[in-house]
């Protein structure tokens, strides 16, 4: 058992899944007697749990190490201990002479199959011994670790763990390992817990849930039985690939109200050769099919993608095609960004001969469209109702609050008689292109009626 007098910081980057794998870490941590602290001042150990997926991400982690080295510096005993995907990918560049000395700060490296060695890790970290835990795992899941969540009104709930598409630009295969499913019966009990707890809102995650398979039970089976838990309780998801989304997950999520209508699909290129060079295992006639069987079986759905811009050999023709099939699908929203090599992948041996001024053009003109297809999306709701799920005070402003439609569109309105968790009817004013902005909202009795964007 660990002294229970010592505390521990966790910094999180990245995706949900990093969100959720810090939620796993901290209920192993606080099992083992360590109470975890929001001030870094008073922190014992300092973990940073961190994103692999583009160069920026670990650029950031990097120039985090080298404040926490210069932390260490004043305060010797601290423990630094860098976990998940950076800690997986980049485990020997941490521990030798390229990370410029930052890995010398560093006294534990974890990777996310490993997270149930970290009280003993850093028990033994204060008695002056590094670390080192990466081995990845067919079969860990955390299936019986309980979560300690802090939000009160959304949870996530990991589903599954790991990738088998390895697309050529995509690291998690190497830094999570191969696909394996937690049991449906876990996920459902965890799903009822959380219902009694109060929580209004639940995310199943997985790097591509369409691929979830306990026994004969697929995705859409756990997804019904989920949603049909707690019918006030709203249930998303993400994220799903092309290849794997059927007919019968489509069904599913427009024959449940509390399903949310919103899908995350990312397509990453509109073009069938750049496509191809991906390894993502369908072109765009699938993907254009696939969004019209979405549309056309779920009312109000909104759909938002992923778009990499300057994959090696894009040619202009390339990019234009990625252009065009955005003004033809108008996508709700999408995360857009410019290719990153990673090591290991099999794109990493292609030469990345886009030149960055030319990425930055590209990927420049695809925000600009996706913003004004964004923003007309949203004009068409000024003066429309809509179901808000209040999230809690804004950001920007104590006399403002926020919350968030079935849609997954951002509401911002004003501060009154309600409380994080309310499902609230408002009439919405304006919007840009990220956020929409309501009127003072009333409580609304049945958080699936009215009209739900």
């Amino acid at each position: 058992m660990i002294e229970k007098e010592k505390k521990i910081y966790l910094e999180t980057y990245g995706c949900q899944m990093n969100l959720s794998d810090s939620e796993i870490i901290n209920g192993i941590l606080n099992e083992s007697g360590l109470a975890s602290t929001n001030d870094i001042a008073e922190a014992d150990v300092i973990l940073v749990n961190t994103c692999s997926i583009r160069e920026h991400a670990e650029q950031r982690i990097y120039g985090r190490l080298g404040e926490f080295k210069s932390l260490k510096k004043r305060n010797p005993e601290i423990i630094i201990g860098v976990l998940g995907c950076m800690g997986e990918r980049l485990r020997n560049k941490l521990q030798g002479e390229e990370s410029k000395g930052i890995g010398q700060c560093v006294d534990i490296i974890v990777g996310p199959d490993e997270y149930r060695k970290l009280p003993n890790l850093i028990h033994n970290a204060w008695h002056g011994e590094r670390g080192i835990a990466v081995q990845l795992s067919r079969v860990e899941t955390y299936d019986d670790i309980t979560p300690l969540r802090t939000n009160g009104v959304s949870a996530w709930i990991s589903i599954m763990r790991g990738c088998d598409k390895f697309c050529s630009f995509c690291v998690v295969p190497f830094t999570r390992g191969r696909e394996r499913s937690r049991r449906l019966k876990g996920i459902v009990a965890e799903t009822f817990h959380l219902a009694e707890k109060g929580y209004k809102e639940i995310t199943l995650l997985g790097q591509n849930v369409n691929s979830y398979r306990d026994g004969d039970k697929t995705f859409s089976d756990l997804l019904k039985a989920v949603a049909e838990v707690d019918s006030q309780l709203r249930i998303r998801f993400t994220t799903s690939h092309p290849q794997d989304m059927s007919d019968e997950l489509i069904d599913t999520i427009a024959g449940k109200s509390n399903i949310c209508k919103y899908i995350h699909l990312p397509v990453q290129s509109g073009s069938d050769r750049i496509l191809s060079l991906m390894n993502r295992n369908y072109d765009t006639k699938h993907y254009k099919q696939l969004i019209k069987n979405i549309v056309s079986r779920i009312s109000n759905v909104c759909i938002s993608t992923d778009i990499i811009s300057g994959f090696p050999t894009e040619t202009e023709e390339d990019h234009r095609r990625t252009l065009d099939l955005m003004n033809e699908l108008r996508f709700d929203g999408a995360f857009m960004f410019k290719y990153s090599a990673r090591e290991h992948t099999a794109a990493y041996s292609l030469h990345d001969d886009i030149a960055d001024d030319d990425k930055g053009t590209r990927i420049n003109q695809i925000i600009n469209l996706q913003n004004t297809i964004s923003r007309e999306i949203n004009e068409k709701l000024i003066g429309k109702t809509v179901v808000v799920l209040a999230e809690g005070v804004s950001r920007k402003s104590p006399r403002q609050w926020h919350g968030r439609t079935d849609g997954n569109k951002m509401v911002i309105f004003a501060e009154g008689a309600y409380r994080a968790g309310d499902y609230l009817q408002t009439t919405i004013t304006r919007v840009n292109s990220a956020t929409l902005f309501g009127t003072l909202p009333v409580l609304s009795a049945n958080p699936n009626g009215g009209t739900i964007v």
